[in-house]
């Protein structure tokens, strides 16, 4: 019960009220006290008044007058004189005097708080004004027993008052908040634990009902999030499901490769110009297509393999991947442009970086294509004392804003039409196995540019020396 809402809720309910019944009691109090004295004054009044309509009054009337007055004398000052109208002999010397003339709020609640807890009795003097203006002031005196007794009994009266007060109110926002907040909490709960058991279930995310609008401001955040969950969880398995499908293709297509490259032998000690000259390349190609099904494989265990770092020239990459774009770009008006210089060597995996600039190059060459117009794709490459910088740039109509928002995300960052986005990834994913980074430097109506930044560190190349005619020589 304690540890429900609803419960501490009515506990601080409960709590609050009291104090509030505290704050109105003491003034209350303070208020009792000074009615019970000025009705004390009151009957002296009338007490005096009879006196005085009869100067003849016998001891035994005069200590009735009294008694009912329960006081012990009155003084009454008519006409600036002071007179002593009625007297009885006191227990007691005069301990206060309290003139409610002028008193103000605070000392009717001090003097009130200090009677309520001062349990001795004592006789005090309490000076008024007469009532209707029957002289200019009239004085008692009177013991404080009395008194005490009677506020302690409007006091708990009041105190038991105020707990029935607070008992019913705090049941009835005990009930109101069952009904608007605790209720439709534990239905958004129930939802949770239904959704939980099974998030792929569409069926099982919750629809806002709720009239309060903060609540159905959570229920709609929950609902956003369970329809984004519930999509993720099927694309992962969707992306599960085609990892198995392309690791066996894989498997199967890298059987093929291999018995293909048994034939290029053949195929290179052909006599024909144009085929001497075609038949490295379709060997590097069928090559690359034998380690690409391997990294796929690897790919479908979830771990890319390392890359084997080693020195590299790049111009003979880009020249491979260039030449293969050509063949695809067919009779299209599109031209490609390198800026390489001969000597330039990083060190890198040749056939990851490969399979990056392949990308970044494919992606660029489709998006021109698809434009209907002419082109320019060009490849630079840059060293610094720290990195090297190579920049992949096309003249096409720049990535579309789906492509912007999902970049170097699968199957969502697709840069043309039809596409997967997977080039990207792998891409991306390639690069940062070599430390480096793929950015996207600009895209708009004037082209695309994708940089990629590779630091050298502690991997700068060193001059490794080659050997002529076993002399060492070097670059």
């Amino acid at each position: 019960m304690l540890n429900s809402l609803s419960g501490r809720f009515l506990i601080l309910t409960i709590i609050f009220v009291m104090l509030a019944e505290i704050l109105i009691f003491v003034p209350s109090i303070a208020r009792f006290r000074e009615d019970y004295l000025l009705s004390r004054l009151e009957r002296a009044q009338i007490a005096s008044l009879a006196l005085l309509a009869d100067d003849m009054i016998s001891p035994d009337l005069e200590e009735e007058l009294l008694r009912n007055a329960e006081v012990f004398n009155v003084v009454l000052r008519r006409d600036e004189a002071r007179q002593l109208i009625l007297s009885a002999p006191m227990p007691q010397q005069i301990s206060d005097s309290f003139d409610l003339r002028g008193a103000t709020a605070f000392q009717l609640i001090r003097d009130a708080m200090a009677r309520l807890f001062d349990p001795d009795p004592k006789v005090i003097r309490v000076i008024g004004n007469p009532v209707r203006e029957a002289g200019l002031l009239i004085e008692v005196t009177m013991e404080t027993s009395e008194l005490r007794d009677a506020m302690i009994d409007y006091g708990l009266r009041i105190l038991i008052l105020s707990a029935v007060i607070s008992a019913v109110t705090a049941f009835l926002l005990f009930l109101a908040v069952q009904a608007l907040l605790v209720r439709p909490i534990k239905g958004v709960v129930r939802h949770m634990q239904a959704y939980a058991r099974d998030p792929e279930d569409a069926r099982r995310i919750i629809k806002p009902e709720s009239g309060l609008r903060e609540l159905r401001e959570a229920e709609e955040a929950l609902e956003t999030m369970q329809v984004q969950l519930t999509g993720s969880l099927k694309q992962k398995e969707r992306l599960a499901q085609l990892g198995g499908a392309v690791a066996k293709v894989s498997h199967d297509l890298r059987n093929m490769l291999t018995s293909a490259q048994l034939f290029t032998d053949r195929i290179e000690m052909s006599q024909d110009p144009g085929v001497k000259r075609m038949a490295p390349k379709l060997v590097n190609s069928i090559t690359r297509a034998v380690h690409l099904c391997e990294a796929t494989l690897a790919f479908g265990k979830a771990e890319e393999p390392a890359p084997r770092l080693e020195r590299v020239v790049l111009a003979d990459l880009v020249s491979d991947v260039i030449d293969s774009e050509r063949l695809s770009a067919g009779e299209h008006d599109l031209s490609f442009a390198e800026d390489i210089p001969s000597t330039l060597q990083i060190r890198a995996d040749s056939e990851q970086i490969y399979r990056v600039l392949a990308n970044l190059v494919r992606n660029a060459r489709q998006a021109v294509m698809q434009s209907g117009e002419g082109g320019e794709i060009s490849v630079a490459a840059q060293e610094h004392e720290d990195h090297w910088v190579i920049l992949v740039s096309d003249t096409g109509p720049g990535l579309p804003k789906k492509a912007l928002d999902n970049l170097f995300r699968p199957f969502q960052g697709g840069v043309s039409k039809g596409g997967t986005g997977l080039g990207l990834a792998i891409a991306q994913e390639l690069i940062r196995g070599h430390g480096g980074q793929l950015r996207l430097k600009k895209t708009g109506e004037s082209g695309t540019v994708f940089e990629i930044d590779l630091p050298k560190g502690d991997l700068e190349l060193a001059i490794e020396p080659e050997f002529d005619n076993g002399e060492a020589v070097t670059h």
